[in-house]
């Protein structure tokens, strides 16, 4: 049986693949994310990331499309306890922002979405530079004090923000952040490495990493001249065009062929080697596409084989 991840300081221990919800209501329609979502779950997976604004930039979506097929799911499966579920605050076209009144507001709009008491963890989608940290830290303090929420994290902010929102929980004794949710993957380092993840290790906090395959591009796919029938092929074939992209899928090449695997399994393995990562997100819209996410918790590289594909990166 796989091994669950803690996150950071909380008793939510979590699948080593967070399954994205940001394909439910997008390309994958209620039929499609309950199939994702059951063979998920039934591969032991526990871990669903979602926000209260996905998928608001489809036309004729309002937001939170997202969170309701997860509750009907979690509804009609009866098995509410058995998953974490993580939403996050700020973007949702009705809820924008951090302040204290817009917190307390978006969360009982996403509970009321996703048909639960509480949510496991609750994220600041996009940090708010005009709000201080001390009336979001406040905010979802009183949040976790109400029962409403486990745990609390963030996504998006700034090393800078990040320390002063973790030095004033402690020095209030409030809920203080247990994850972070960085842009990170093996072609996209400098986003999370340096700073931000130094002052993450340093509060102990776990790392929950999205674009974990650069927008598709890190499952091997994209090659020069070919075609890719993807919402987001434009930004994931880019990568093509940098210095890393090519030497990337080399290694990528080289290891998924001696170890029998899919390049996004050893994509994702690489990832969740990595320093304070407890779990990188990614998605599925289909049933096809869902075997290779799962199998990385089964695949540790070796040392040799993560400094290939570190080397290449840089």
């Amino acid at each position: 049986m796989t091994s669950l991840r803690r996150l950071g300081t909380s008793d939510i221990e979590v699948f080593p693949l967070a399954l994205g919800g940001n394909v439910f209501g997008w390309t994958a329609d209620e039929a499609q994310s309950f199939a994702v979502l059951d063979a998920y779950t039934a591969a032991g997976g526990n871990f669903i990331d979602t926000a209260d604004s996905y998928s608001s930039w489809v036309e004729g979506n309002e937001g939170g499309e997202s969170e309701r097929i997860i509750g009907q799911w979690v509804r009609s499966r009866g098995n509410r306890d058995d998953v974490v579920i993580a939403t996050k605050v700020s973007q949702h076209p009705e809820y924008q922002g951090l302040t204290a009144a817009n917190i307390k507001a978006a969360a009982d709009a996403s509970l009321a979405r996703l048909g639960t008491d509480h949510i496991d963890l609750y994220y600041t989608h996009f940090d708010k530079p005009e709000v201080p940290v001390e009336e979001i830290v406040t905010a979802l303090d009183d949040l976790v004090k109400a029962g409403k929420v486990r745990a609390t994290a963030a996504s998006n902010i700034s090393p800078e923000r990040l320390k002063a929102s973790l030095d004033f929980a402690a020095a209030e004794g409030l809920a203080r952040y247990v994850a972070l949710q960085p842009h990170y993957n093996l072609v996209s380092r400098d986003t999370y490495e340096g700073p931000l993840q130094a002052v993450a290790a340093e509060a102990g906090l776990s790392a929950v990493p999205y674009f974990a395959l650069a927008k598709g591009f890190l499952t091997g796919k994209y090659r020069p001249g070919t075609t890719v029938d993807s919402p987001r092929a434009a930004g994931a074939g880019a990568y093509l065009d940098t210095p890393a992209g090519p030497r990337v899928l080399a290694a990528l090449d080289d290891i998924a062929e001696a170890r029998g695997a899919a390049h996004a399994t050893v994509a994702l393995a690489w990832l969740a080697a990595q320093p304070t990562v407890a779990a990188p997100i990614a998605s599925a819209r289909s049933l096809d596409q869902l075997p290779a996410l799962l199998a990385v918790a089964d695949l540790t590289l070796t040392p040799e084989e993560l400094t290939h594909l570190t080397e290449a990166s840089s």
